[in-house]
């Protein structure tokens, strides 16, 4: 913005920009969904670069997936599955891709609106809207119910708003009043009548487990054309957690077998297997069964048997797992989380 005065000429243009308090002309954030299956990369690079601010989006990969969405060369990003970044270490950014598997959603900023909105003081996390992260909650049901009722448009499909009674079971499960119903136990309920619903339901037993977003992030999703999926949703509130489990190597070694098997629908997975007593694998907590979701913070996913070997040995005398017991890695498959984890 530059203005003329006879008498003094051209203002300062970093002053007059910085009068220019609504930020008019600035670009809005973008939001990206990607998607990719085991053999393919998210095609782009994510830098950091002296004399430049921020995490830079580099080397997009002509026809690649990032490409294909709308990533454009020096974008900064902002947000990684819904968590702000910007003022994060970089090499942590970088896991917390690495960490998302086959699915990532990102934000970000042109490059000229971040320098810009930068030299002005703004507080980039406010550009972003508030809450789009989903919400998966596992509720057991008590005498009186699930403690949540339901209500929706007459005769409409697929639109139930959920109301939670106070200090009830969907409470205590950290289901939100006023939230809207994604999915039931798994299955999308965006076919589903109100009475094909309550049907599921009462044949789901005593518990259950529901995707549901607020209002504000239905309508994010909505809007940008994306399809919520509990890969993107906060699992915080499920019962079954990841455990970190942080090693040296000893004498004898760390003290377990590494094994790949059959999981559901054709896929496979590697499992922790022989955990030998008082060997570091034992001393970290590791358990019989446990499923390998990470090592040093980096998921697996799309990593065969000897590449997720190799990877564990190039850490040297001392590694990090991510792992979850049997339970829990039957519960995160049944509501399509795969190998689900978030640090």
């Amino acid at each position: 913005k530059f203005e003329f005065n006879p008498k003094d000429g051209i203002d300062n243009p970093a002053l007059s920009l910085a009068e220019d308090a609504d930020g008019e002309g600035l670009g809005e954030p973008r939001f990206y969904l990607l998607n990719k299956d085991g053999s393919e990369t998210f095609g782009f690079c994510l830098h950091e670069e002296l004399g430049c601010q921020g995490h830079i989006i580099r080397q997009v990969e002509l026809g690649g997936l990032a490409q294909r969405r709308g990533l454009q060369d020096g974008d900064r990003l902002l947000q990684v599955n819904g968590h702000f970044v910007d003022h994060m270490d970089h090499t942590k950014v970088v896991q917390k891709i690495k960490a998302s598997g086959n699915q990532v959603l990102l934000a970000v900023l042109d490059s000229n609106t971040y320098e810009t909105a930068k030299a002005l003081g703004r507080d980039l996390s406010q550009m972003l809207p508030a809450d789009i992260r989903p919400r998966l909650c596992h509720i057991t049901r008590d005498k009186s119910g699930f403690g949540f009722s339901i209500s929706g448009p007459e005769g409409a499909k697929g639109t139930f708003q959920l109301s939670v009674r106070r200090d009830g079971p969907a409470e205590r499960a950290g289901l939100p009043s006023g939230s809207w119903l994604l999915e039931l136990n798994g299955d999308s309920v965006r076919s589903y009548s109100h009475t094909q619903l309550a049907r599921k339901l009462k044949r789901s037993g005593s518990k259950i487990t529901l995707l549901v977003a607020s209002s504000v992030a239905e309508e994010f999703y909505r809007l940008w054309g994306l399809r919520v999926t509990a890969a993107l949703a906060d699992a915080s509130w499920l019962p079954f957690k990841v455990r970190k489990l942080s090693m040296v190597k000893g004498p004898d070694g760390y003290g377990f077998l590494l094994k790949e098997e059959d999981c559901s629908l054709g896929t496979t997975g590697e499992f922790l297997w022989e955990v030998d007593a008082g060997l570091p694998a034992e001393r970290a907590g590791m358990k019989e069964g446990d499923r390998l979701l990470a090592v040093n913070g980096e998921s697996i996913e799309g990593l065969n048997h000897q590449e997720t070997v190799m990877r564990i040995r190039a850490q040297g005398d001392q590694v990090t797992l991510l792992v979850i017991d049997s339970a829990g890695d039957k519960f995160y498959r049944s509501v399509g989380l795969g190998t689900w984890f978030d640090e």
